[in-house]
């Protein structure tokens, strides 16, 4: 009796939800259109207030004087948040709708049942490591925000105020992952307390005061500048030292000793959550790992071609000789900077070759700063008005141990017609929900898109040099290489000794980069696996498009098809793909 009451209830509720979908068709294309479109803006919304750092980074000042809520109790609100859109979007029946808006719908309930996902493993219990965490993002916030006004500074400084705040917030979190067992590895979390340590000595904080906009009377650059000072040495030092402190006493001696994060809690769902969240694709670890390894072999052969064209006996010749050239290692940090800019500027004057929509906002080369030398050279996204440029932010410590060879695939890659025209360019689109103009943590599409940019510069003349060429080929080895290891960290128990010596055997990169590489892979699982799995998904898409198109196939109009769409999960990206060519042949 109690089977068959159970079974009329769920009958009754699966024919109450029929009911809500073919209620919901019953109505015009164009309301159910325009209830979708307000549920946009209000998520959009939301997500502004809640994250005021991130407005702040997308060129909305509303929340300049706020640091957003990193508390428990926050982050369980924002989890009902996600929780009550995605309800309401899957409420409404996308029937009928045009492709762009069905994507639209699509794309927003995969952002937000990732975020579910994330959520539900408490992904939110370790947001900090040696790559990147709330200690070095304060301390980006001089380079972050604007200081175009005296209210800008008057923002800057309520934020100062508040670091105490949030980094006791943050050590509420970090303080439940060490009762959940949910820990980074204890060697690289001994790293932390030096890196707010650094930060404390450099004082980054102090920045603003240096230089004042000349629209701000002395009086008044006298009287934030003391302010400044006062927030730094009040709250924002000794909030530094206290976290400082709980990192080295309380949170690092409870790091976990085995490197694979499937060691935690439901581990192997974790990291499968991991590649899917980050590749977008359903690939086991095992066949990625399988994948990585047969890139390699292809890759090598190309790059002993080019070792046998400049007449040495094989690859590893070749590679010796590159090791103890001068011409190819930097005498000073400056003169890796100067050699990113040599490349980023004169390939913006071919970007109209490849493309028709091209980025207005411009892109400045900058170091890592001392505080931060761990991190691998990355990119910072610009405002969409370019008042504040997209940065390329390059790794220079140690610089004679570096090399010179990977820079021009490197500034390729993080600059244009990578991550800075990719992202640039989505901020410019029109016509598309404000969630889709920034980047929604599709790693595949964003990091693949920049490594497929790295070849883009040969097709358009560059990689004059041999060796340079070489060095193109050396990250895209680079790129199969984490394939490999991340699996083979996450996934076969691999030892940090196995990964170091594998990439060392791989010639990839240099050894300074093997090292702060082989700890990111450790901290950061299947991130890096995005790279490799999304620009052979571009490769496929473009050949893909020349053999349906053939003489009609126009670079330049494929480039733009890849980028108007703004940043997307791979198979979303190829279902579109595949309109845009049918739509082509039938013209």
């Amino acid at each position: 009796m109690l089977a068959r009451m159970r079974f009329c209830q769920t009958l009754f509720f699966c024919l109450a939800a029929a009911g809500l979908v073919f209620t919901q068709d019953l109505k015009p294309v164009a309301d159910r259109l325009a209830a979708q479109n307000a549920l946009f803006d209000e998520q959009y919304e939301s997500d502004l207030s809640n994250f005021p750092e991130r407005a702040t980074a997308f060129g909305d000042y509303r929340y300049n004087d706020k640091l957003a809520d990193y508390s428990l109790a926050a982050i369980a609100h924002r989890n009902e948040l996600d929780r009550a859109f995605l309800r309401r979007l899957q409420a409404i029946s996308p029937a009928g709708f045009a492709d762009q808006d069905q994507l639209s719908h699509d794309l927003l309930v995969r952002v937000l049942q990732q975020r579910i996902a994330d959520f539900e493993l408490k992904e939110y219990e370790m947001p900090i490591n040696q790559q990147n965490g709330i200690h070095t993002s304060l301390a980006d916030l001089p380079l972050s925000v604007p200081f175009d006004s005296v209210k800008h500074y008057e923002d800057y400084i309520a934020r100062l105020h508040q670091i105490p705040r949030v980094l006791a917030q943050t050590t509420e979190v970090l303080s439940a992952g060490i009762k959940d067992h949910l820990m980074p590895v204890k060697f690289l979390l001994e790293k932390l307390p030096v890196q707010c340590q650094g930060i404390i000595d450099s004082d980054p904080f102090l920045i603003p005061t240096k230089k004042y906009p000349t629209g701000i009377s002395s009086k008044e650059q006298k009287r934030l500048t003391e302010q400044i000072t006062a927030a730094i040495e009040t709250d924002v030092i000794p909030a530094y030292r206290n976290f400082a402190t709980f990192l080295s006493t309380d949170y690092a001696p409870h790091g976990r000793t085995t490197l694979a994060v499937t060691s935690l809690p439901d581990g192997e769902k974790r990291y499968q959550n991991d590649i899917y969240g980050r590749t977008t694709t359903h690939m086991t670890a095992d066949e990625i790992h399988q994948l990585g390894l047969r890139e390699i072999d292809r890759i090598q052969a190309e790059m002993t071609v080019i070792a046998k064209r400049e007449g040495f006996a094989d690859l590893a010749a070749f590679r010796a000789a590159l090791k103890t050239n001068p011409k190819y290692i930097p005498t000073s940090a400056d003169q890796i900077l100067d050699d990113f800019r040599h490349y980023i500027g004169p390939m913006e004057t071919k970007l109209p070759e490849l493309f028709t929509l091209l980025p207005k906002s411009p892109v400045t080369v900058e170091a890592i700063p001392s505080f931060q030398s761990s991190a691998a050279t990355h990119y910072v996204t610009g405002t969409p008005d370019g008042k504040r440029p997209g940065r390329v932010v390059v790794a220079t410590s140690n610089f004679a141990e570096r090399s010179l060879i990977d820079d021009e695939a490197t500034a390729y890659h993080e600059g244009v017609p990578g991550h800075h025209m990719q992202l640039s360019v989505q901020q410019q689109l029109t016509g598309l929900p404000k969630f889709r103009l920034h980047g929604l943590g599709f790693n595949a599409y964003i990091e693949g898109w920049a490594l497929y940019a790295e070849q883009l510069g040969k097709e358009v003349g560059f990689y004059q040099d041999p060796v340079s060429d070489y060095g193109r080929l050396s990250s895209e080895l680079f790129r199969a290489v984490r394939l490999v290891v991340d699996t083979g960290i996450h996934s076969k128990g691999w030892t940090r000794d196995q990964v170091v010596e594998f990439i060392r055997k791989s010639g990839a990169v240099d050894e300074p980069t093997t090292q702060t590489e082989t700890d990111r892979y450790i901290s950061w699982p299947a991130q890096a696996l995005s790279y490799k799995l999304g620009q052979l998904k571009f490769r496929e898409l473009r050949k893909r498009a020349q053999k349906e198109l053939g003489s009609r196939f126009d670079i330049r109009t494929f480039h733009d098809e890849m980028l108007n769409g703004g940043t997307l999960p791979i198979d979303l990206l190829e279902a579109r793909t595949d309109k845009w060519i049918a739509r082509q042949k039938s013209k």
